[in-house]
């Protein structure tokens, strides 16, 4: 295959896009419309009378634009999964280390927070509340099994395992296959994948729409299953030092539901469905959601990530806690969560010095 130019590459790249869009024969005007090249009309019809006699595109009659030949179809999805290989890669590498790093940096600030406050603490790993569609790329398992790599905002990566039975795909279908579904759902939520949106895609895909039915329903199990929810705990043995909480019975069933962490979903459920600004709640004896410290005064902050990223601090205490103090610890906490995490536009910022 002849190598191309970044320029014929550019409107190449233009013409398939818009063909696809349309499926209307695409001309040189449309193409100066939707380029980044700034050329003229005419420069733009000689690139693509050197792309036509490349092989790439075809002109279907006299006097009409031209689309893509399967030559340009080939070029074009073999550009497209190179960068999306390369993003998912990219993805999956971000993923790994910003999860590390949160693991370590979350289990010191629980530890500082029990430290700063002699109270009980806990904080939450961050968990995904919205769901879009960034990107899938499906690739061949076996004879029957295709694996679906799901990509979700907030660089959430899924891998969903389906079943094609005895319909068989080759290299070249599921290339194709990829290649309608990024460009029908890329930034879709599981609301905007309307019943017109699935019946098009299906439609579109032929013989294949059983299994576009299948990447379907994995894409909205990705987008709506829930992730196991991480609790850090610490100084839990700081309710001792509290007489009114230290009676024997009461201070076990305390203790008991940090060790299980159970309990404490309810908390974090009720925390991250406040839309406050500020983010924090004071729960006062029987105001908390967990049964165990009705005769504590629990104080929660919701920091976020970024795209939906969001988590919990909790601190746990007498009533007659140290609120100013406490919420001081929360803010500050919260603020620094807040940015330490976020990716960087050149991927350069400095987090060693957060804390």
């Amino acid at each position: 295959m002849e190598h191309l130019d970044e320029r014929k590459t550019k409107i190449l790249k233009a013409i398939i896009r818009t063909y696809l869009e349309t499926g209307e024969p695409v001309g040189s005007r449309t193409i100066s419309k939707y380029t980044d090249l700034n050329l003229s009309s005419a420069t733009i019809r000689n690139e693509m009378s050197d792309l036509e006699e490349l092989g790439y595109i075809v002109q279907p009659h006299t006097s009409a634009g031209r689309i893509p030949s399967d030559q340009g179809y080939r070029f074009y999805v073999d550009h497209l999964m190179e960068e999306k290989e390369r993003e998912v890669s990219e993805m999956k590498e971000f993923v790994i280390e910003r999860t590390e790093k949160m693991e370590q940096v979350l289990k010191n600030v629980v530890k500082l927070l029990a430290t700063n406050t002699n109270y009980a603490t806990m904080i939450t790993a961050p968990q995904y509340r919205r769901g879009k569609l960034k990107f899938i790329q499906l690739s061949q398992v076996d004879a029957e099994q295709i694996l679906a790599v799901i990509v979700l905002e907030g660089n959430i990566v899924k891998n969903k395992i389906i079943r094609t039975g005895l319909e068989e795909l080759n290299a070249e279908q599921i290339l194709k296959l990829n290649l309608l579904l990024n460009t029908s759902l890329n930034g879709l939520a599981l609301n905007e994948i309307n019943l017109a949106t699935i019946a098009k895609l299906k439609e579109q895909a032929g013989i294949h729409s059983e299994i576009v039915g299948k990447v379907l329903d994995a894409i909205a199990e990705s987008i709506s299953e829930d992730e196991d929810l991480e609790i850090y705990t610490s100084g839990a043995t700081n309710i001792f030092k509290y007489p009114e909480l230290a009676d024997s019975d009461r201070a076990r069933e305390l203790i008991s539901a940090f060790e299980e962490k159970q309990q404490l979903i309810g908390l974090v459920s009720d925390t991250l469905s406040d839309e406050e600004s500020t983010g924090i709640q004071v729960y006062i004896g029987n105001e908390t959601p967990v049964q165990t410290m009705r005769d504590c005064s629990v104080v929660t902050a919701t920091y976020e990530l970024g795209e939906g990223m969001k988590g919990t601090i909790g601190i746990i205490g007498p009533k007659r806690m140290d609120y100013e103090n406490v919420m001081d610890n929360l803010k500050t906490l919260k603020n620094q969560l807040d940015g330490i995490f976020k990716k960087p536009p050149d991927g350069n910022r400095d987090t060693k010095n957060s804390f």
